[in-house]
Order: C-alpha cells, then structure tokens, then sequence
C-alpha cells in the first residue's frame, strides 16, 4: 500500500495543475446538481415491520385521510378570558378558517366541536389533518401552518404545534466558532499562516464536496434532517485531521533537508497510509449501521461515511497538489532559506513535553493503568440508567413553536395529551369490528397510565375502525412505553376470527424505534469491536496491541455514555450547555457515536502505535519504542485531537437538542480517548508488556496480508540505491 501511495503522491505533486482542475470540475458538478436535484431531508423515523409501521400502512388503503400527518394548533385566552367570550371565539373560528386554507390540509376541527378544551376554558386544541405524511407535504404546506402563529392577538395565543414545525436544524455563526479555533491550532502547530490556510481551504473542499453529493441523495431516498449536520460536523473534523497528518510528516521531512517531491511523495506514503487506513475504519463503521436495519439510519451512516470517504481522496491527492502549489512556504519563515541547504535544519527535539510525557507513562506504568481504568470506569456507571426515545415536543429547543405548544396542552389537558396512541381494529365484516371496538373500551380505560379511550375515526364500508388513547405520561417517559406494551398484551388476544388490533400512532412509532435500536445495540458493538481487533490485527501485526485498543475503545465508550447521560438525562450542569428540560437519548444516538467514536480512536491508535511498531522493529526495545513513538506523535496527535474536539464543540451551541447532544457526546469521546486512552493508557500498558505485545503467531504471520502502514518496503527500495551512490564513489 505504501509503494502504491508514494507513486500516488508523487503523480499529484508533479501533475499538480491537473490534479487541481480535475477536483475544481468535481466539485462544480456536484454544486450544480445539488441545486438542480436536491431535495429535503425529513424528520420522520420509521423501521418496517414493527406493529405500529404495518398499521399506519394499511391505514394508507384502509383509511387514507388517517395516513397523512396530523397535528395540533394550541389556542389559549389571555388572562380574564375564556375561549367561549365572543370575541376570542371568532378568533378561534378565524385560525381554524384560515388553517383550512393551507396547502394539503383536509380538514380543521374546532375545539368547540371536538370538546378539546381544558376545564378552565382558557386553551383548546384544533386537530389539523393533512393529506400526505409529514416528510412529503410541500414547503408551501410546512411553511403555511407554520405561519398560524402570526394570528395571534392580545385576547388569543395562537401555537402551531406538532412534527410539522419540528423543522431542520441549520449551521449559524455559532459552529463557525469551532473551525475559528481550529485554526488557530493549526497556526501554532504549522508555524505558518499559508500552512494552516491549505489545510483549512482541503478540508472545507472535501466538505463541500461531500455535502453536495448527499444533497444530490436526497432527491432518490429518505434523509434524516440530522444527516447533513453529521456529514458535516464529521466531514470538517477528519479532513482538518487527515490533511494535518500529511502535512505535518512533510514539513518535518522539509525541514530536514529532503527535496520537496520527495517529501511528498515519503508523506503521502507513510502518513498518508495511516489516514486511508483510519478513514477506512470510519467508513466501515458508519456503513456498517445499515447491519441494524433502520432506513434512515442507514442513510444517516452512508452520509456520513461518503462524507469521510471525500476527505480521505482529498487529503491523498488534492493535498500533495497543494503541497506542491505553497513549496517551502509550509515552513515558519525563518526555516524557508535554512531548508534549501545541503544538512538538516531542523530535527525532532528528543525531550519535548511529548517525551517527558512518555517517559513519565512509562515510568509509572502499573498506577496510571490502574488510576485509568478505575476513573473511567466510574464516569461510565450513569450509562446503565440510559433511557432512549425519539424526539418530541419536550425535547424541542426553548421558544419554539412545537416546545411551547407541548407545555401549553401539557399544563391544561396533562403531558399525555401530546403523544395519543391509536388503536387500528380491522376485519371484513363492520360489525365484527363494531363489536371489537367496544371490548377495547371496555378493557383499555383500566388500565394503570390511561386517562381516556375514545372511538376516533371509521373507514366508509366500517372495516377499519380507529380508537384514540390518553396516556397520563408524557410521549418519551418510560410509563407511556410500558402502556403501549400493556395495550397490546390486552387488545391483540382479543382478535378472532382473522380480524387484527395494533396500536400505532408518532408515540408507539417511537417506542417501537427506541426497542429496535436498543436491541440493536449489542449487535452492532460487538461488530465493531470484532472489526476493530481485525483491523488492528492487520495493520500491526500482534495479537495484545488490536486487543488493548479494542478494551480501550470499550473504556471510552462507557466514560462518554456515562458523562452524556448524567448531562443531559439526568440534568447535572445541563444549564451550561443549554438545556432547560433533560430527558431520554434520542434513540439513535448511542448507534451513532460509537460508531463515529470507534472510528476516530483507531485514527489515534494508527497514528501512536504505527511509529511505536517503527521503533520497536528496527531494534530498540519495547520501552524506548514507546517513548519514541509517543513522543514523535505526542505534538500531532494533540493537535488533531484539539482540532477535532473543537469542531465538535461548535456544534454544542446549535439549538436543535439532538445536535447539541451529539456534539457534546463526540467531544467528550475524542478527549477522552485521545489523552486518556490513547495518549496514556496505550502507552503504559505497550511498556508493561514489553516484548510481549509484538508477539504473533508464525503461522498468522504466513497468511496474514502485509498492509506496510509504516513504509517498510520504501526503505528496502531505498538501500540499493543507496548503495549505487557508495560504489559510485
């Protein structure tokens, strides 16, 4: 891999104008068919096959009015006054009007017809019902109910509530802040303004590239609103990083004295084979989420992985152009003239803080590998309370439309009002259903949670027939997923006679999600840890070093799980980060972090251990290996990781909560397992086992592929030239 990466390199430096324009049309082409074809993303979640699934579509034959998306408009009177004043009342009369008259809605019901008005008479709701499921109404239809709220006086509050305006999160001034510190990380790790611009400006074209192409996705298939702030958020930060890790094995071979071509060529080579192989196992893991079987999720994942997988091209070729394009300017100005001459100017300082740093590990090695596991160990014990859910109005940002209106119908109606769930009875004969119907009201109300059971809506021939149910609880808390599951342990063993009964609606559509990916959960940890220990297994030749990084990947995952659940479910210093209202994980995403987290810690691992491997084969021991391949890797790793952990950390400021609890969640992980994991424990537990830890079976050796990550075979081809130039002497 290294020969075909050096040849690689050197193409793209020597063709560089090519290279360049090549990447200019790809980039461009990608620009204009995302305008042309892009779509909408959406901010449904469904999983086929699940009970609550299977009714909606059949309800989409049975009873297309009751298929399409639903929501709820909260009117409340002002202070002193009852909906059922004349004036507030043609208020009242006049929203309903008016939402009948947004694009695709069917039907308006006042609450004066449907009794939904609380018992002070003060708020009532407006049921609004659309023709087509959220996630394909129009612009025109989202952004007509939307605008309800604009009807709002001083005797009515008028809140459009509900999925329809849950809307998409957008990037504003306050992710900026992130790639700004970025930045300056990499001007004090550069030395140089040129330098730290041609990594910003690689990666950010990566990024737009890879972004476009997904906008282009969403024209053919289904895109998590989600998606795009993944893609993005992790585009930025592993391109800002791979293009660090080139750049900074060629400045350093710059400096030595090495002609430029070289260089790059050596750079794209050995650090270059390093980033293909971590964004390989990003890309592995993020694809690997369609193994859960979760549509959108795996849409999420391709998102993303194509994202990282345009970073990787750009960091392998558009890159060594780049580096050809600047020349010495990569280097801080007074080394430019220095680098040009015959010896070296510049070498890697052997007592550095990152070789202090080693020595330190190395020399405590037993009480920082007990310290480390025990810490981590307590900052993952909050994880085994996670609770996970789907979003909804309690989860929404503070201010908005969906968050006020559910703590409105909360306050005056109780928290079960926003999530009924819907009870489908179905058979071929009217009064078999009829008959049906009645025995579920009869068993339902019972029932511990329940406020109410209602008949709701009928299909024209009576097959088909709809019952509404009030849980007590709230959508997302765990009593209401208990009553879905008690709903149906006492309505299915009803159905005789070939009829059926499922309980459907957004609330058990979302517990239904939430109990798929949570036993998803397992699988899917236990496929990446197996492909961690294959991967590592590959790239270093042993069988302790994959399976000390894949404990070590377990270490950080728990420590995150563990810091994210006592923030933002449990509520501890939630009002630092803004959050006013903690509750469940949203269901997706444990799935998500581990699997992005697993990839960045193998970049870590890559980048640390390859030249620990280094060392230790051309002949020092196992503990001097160590400490020279920490301390050579200390200064880039830090960087990256500080680089990565900012991007991130942008995105804590962005109001959607499932990207704030992403953005936490992956900036506690790459902390951690960078300077925790990677940076201390990997290095104490290399030098307690010594030798030990590059043992490999002889018969593994045989049929194990040689990847050459370090470059081994470069210096091989390097000797008889070598020795040409002696005997030429």
């Amino acid at each position: 891999m290294a020969n075909l990466l050096y040849r690689l390199g050197r193409f793209s430096y020597q063709r560089r104008r090519l290279v360049a324009a090549i990447w200019a049309v790809i980039i461009v082409a990608l620009g204009v068919g995302a305008l042309a074809l892009g779509g909408t993303t959406t901010n449904t979640f469904s999983i086929p096959g699940t009970e609550s699934q299977r009714a909606l579509d059949a309800l989409k034959q049975d009873l297309p009015a009751a298929s399409g998306a639903s929501a709820t408009v909260v009117v409340k009177a002002a202070d002193g006054k009852t909906l059922t004043d004349p004036t507030v009342k043609a208020a009242v009369e006049a929203t309903v009007a008016k939402a009948t008259q947004v694009p695709e809605v069917i039907a308006a019901i006042d609450p004066f017809t449907s009794k939904a008005i609380s018992p002070d008479g003060r708020t009532g709701l407006i049921s609004v019902q659309f023709a087509k499921p959220a996630d394909e109404l129009s612009k025109p239809s989202t952004e007509g109910y939307d605008g309800l709220s604009g009807l709002s006086t001083n005797e009515l509050q008028v809140v459009p509530g509900g999925q329809i305006v849950a809307g998409v999160p957008e990037i504003g001034a306050t992710e900026v802040i992130g790639v700004v510190v970025a930045a300056l990380v990499l001007v004090i790790t550069f030395g140089s303004l040129v330098a730290a611009g041609m990594t910003l400006l690689t990666a950010l074209l990566g990024v737009l590239a890879g972004m476009a192409g997904l906008f282009i996705v969403t024209a053919f298939t289904d895109v998590s609103s989600t998606g795009p702030i993944l893609a993005l958020m992790l585009g930025l930060a592993v391109g800002i990083d791979y293009a660090l890790f080139i750049s900074s094995r060629h400045r350093t071979q710059l400096a030595e004295g090495m002609d430029a071509e070289e260089s790059v060529a050596r750079a794209t080579a050995t650090a270059g084979s390093a980033v293909l192989f971590a964004g390989a196992t990003v890309v592995i893991a993020l694809a690997g989420l369609s193994v859960v079987g979760v549509p959108f999720l795996t849409a999420m994942g391709i998102a993303a992985a194509a994202t990282v997988l345009t970073a990787v091209l750009v960091a392998l070729t558009l890159l060594p152009a780049m580096l050809g394009f600047i020349g010495n300017r990569i280097l801080p100005r007074k080394l430019r003239k220095a680098s040009t001459a015959d010896t070296p100017t510049e070498s890697t300082p052997t007592e550095g803080w990152g070789f202090r740093w080693a020595h330190f590990v190395t020399r405590f090695r037993v009480p920082i590998v007990a310290l480390g596991i025990i810490g981590l160990g307590l900052l993952a014990i909050p994880a085994k309370d996670m609770r996970l859910a789907l979003p909804d109005g309690a989860s929404a940002a503070a201010g908005s439309h969906q968050r006020v209106a559910y703590d409105l119908t909360a306050e005056a109606f109780g928290p079960g009002a926003n999530g009924p769930l819907i009870v489908v009875v179905k058979s071929n004969d009217p009064k078999q259903s009829g008959a049906l119907v009645q025995q579920v009201l009869a068993k339902v109300p019972s029932l511990p949670d329940v406020i109410a059971a209602q008949p709701a809506a009928a299909s024209p021939d009576g097959t088909t027939q709809l019952l509404q149910v009030i849980p007590k609880s709230g959508p997302a808390t765990e009593a209401t997923s208990d009553l879905v599951k008690n709903v149906r342990a006492t309505v299915q063993p009803l159905a005789t006679n070939g009829a059926t009964i499922s309980v459907t609606g957004n609330t058990a559509v979302g517990v239904d999600v939430s109990q798929k990916l949570a036993d998803a959960l397992p699988i899917y940890l236990f496929l990446i840890v197996g492909l961690s220990f294959l991967l590592l297994l590959l790239a270093f030749r042993s069988i302790l070093v994959p399976l000390k990084a894949t404990l070590g990947f377990v270490l950080t995952i728990g420590a995150t799980f563990g810091i994210t659940v006592a923030v933002f479910q449990e509520g501890h210093l939630a009002s630092l980060f803004g959050i006013d209202n903690p509750g469940p994980m949203v269901s997706f995403l444990p799935i998500i972090m581990m699997g992005i987290l697993f990839g960045l810690a193998m970049d870590y691992e890559v980048f640390i251990v390859s030249r620990v491997r280094e060392e230790f084969v051309h002949g020092k021991a196992a503990t001097p290996a160590t400490v020279e391949g920490l301390g050579h890797g200390a200064r880039v790793v830090t960087a990256a990781a500080l680089i990565m952990a900012s991007v991130f950390a942008g995105f804590i400021l962005v109001h959607d909560p499932i990207i704030k609890t992403i953005g936490f969640g992956l900036t506690i992980g790459v902390l951690i397992d960078a300077f925790i994991v990677r940076m201390t424990l990997v290095p104490a537990v290399l030098s307690l086992l010594g030798k030990a830890a590059w043992w490999f079976p002889k018969w593994l050796d045989r049929i194990t592929p040689n990847v050459d990550i370090e470059g081994e075979s470069l210096r091989v081809e390097e000797q008889p030239k070598q020795k040409e130039l002696v005997d030429a002497h």
